[in-house]
C-alpha cells in the first residue's frame, strides 16, 4: 500500500521514526500507512513517547520493542477478534506485537483501530 499522497509528518513523529534504522522501520512505516490510508481524518502526533493516532476520543499507538512494532490500545476488547483470527501473531493484553516477519493482516488491524476509535474508554 503506496500513500496517494505525501502525508504531512510532525517532526516529533519524524525524529521518531528515523531512530529506528533496522528491519523495524519498514513495519512501523507500513503500521503508520495503514492507518493513515484507511483514517483520512486522524489525527497523528507523538504522545506518550510514541505515534499515537486519535479519531473519535480513541487513539491507538504504534512503538518500537526489541523484536518489531507493537500496536497499542487501551483495551483488551479492541484486539479480541484480532487475537482469536490470527494467534500466531504475538499479543500482550491490549497491543498486537508484530515482526518484521509477520504478514499484516491489513483489514484486521484496520478494525482493530476503527473499534478503537469508535469505542473509546
Amino acid at each position: 500500500m503506496v500513500p496517494e499522497t505525501e502525508v504531512a509528518v510532525d517532526d516529533a513523529v519524524k525524529a521518531y521514526i528515523d531512530k529506528v534504522s533496522d528491519g523495524r522501520r519498514a513495519l512501523l512505516e507500513r503500521l503508520r500507512t495503514i492507518l493513515l490510508e484507511a483514517f483520512p481524518g486522524v489525527e497523528e502526533a507523538l504522545w506518550w513517547n510514541m505515534p499515537t493516532y486519535r479519531s473519535g476520543g480513541g487513539w491507538v499507538a504504534l512503538g518500537y520493542r526489541k523484536d518489531g512494532i507493537s500496536l497499542y490500545t487501551c483495551s483488551a476488547d479492541h484486539i479480541a477478534a484480532f487475537k482469536a483470527a490470527h494467534p500466531r501473531i504475538r499479543s500482550g493484553k491490549a497491543c498486537l506485537n508484530f515482526r518484521p516477519k509477520d504478514t499484516i493482516p491489513v483489514e484486521d488491524v484496520v478494525e482493530v483501530a476503527r473499534h478503537a476509535f469508535e469505542n473509546a474508554k
